[in-house]
């Protein structure tokens, strides 16, 4: 796995530092490449099967969600409304 240095504000790092506390992630790593990651696929670009397999692994791993179908429903509407609302 590649290395990279980057210098952040100290904001942005406070950040990420939550993220991971939170128990989402389990470094900055991790939540960095998942951003990259879901920017890739936002822009249209395809995953090769090493970056599938990985997402489906990292997904099996987190544990079943405690949020019902209906709260999972609500939040992609929600989604999808700023998205549009973005575009306009």
């Amino acid at each position: 796995m590649a290395s990279i240095t980057i210098s952040l504000p100290d904001a942005a790092k406070d950040w990420i530092d939550e993220q991971v506390r939170s128990g989402g992630y389990a470094n900055a790593a991790e939540y960095v490449s998942e951003l990259v990651t879901q920017e890739r696929v936002r822009q249209g670009e395809e995953l090769s099967l090493e970056e599938v397999r990985h997402l489906i692994k990292a997904s099996k791993a987190s544990g079943i969600g405690t949020r019902s179908m209906d709260e999972l429903f609500a939040e992609a509407e929600r989604l999808v409304e700023a998205k549009k609302a973005r575009r306009a």
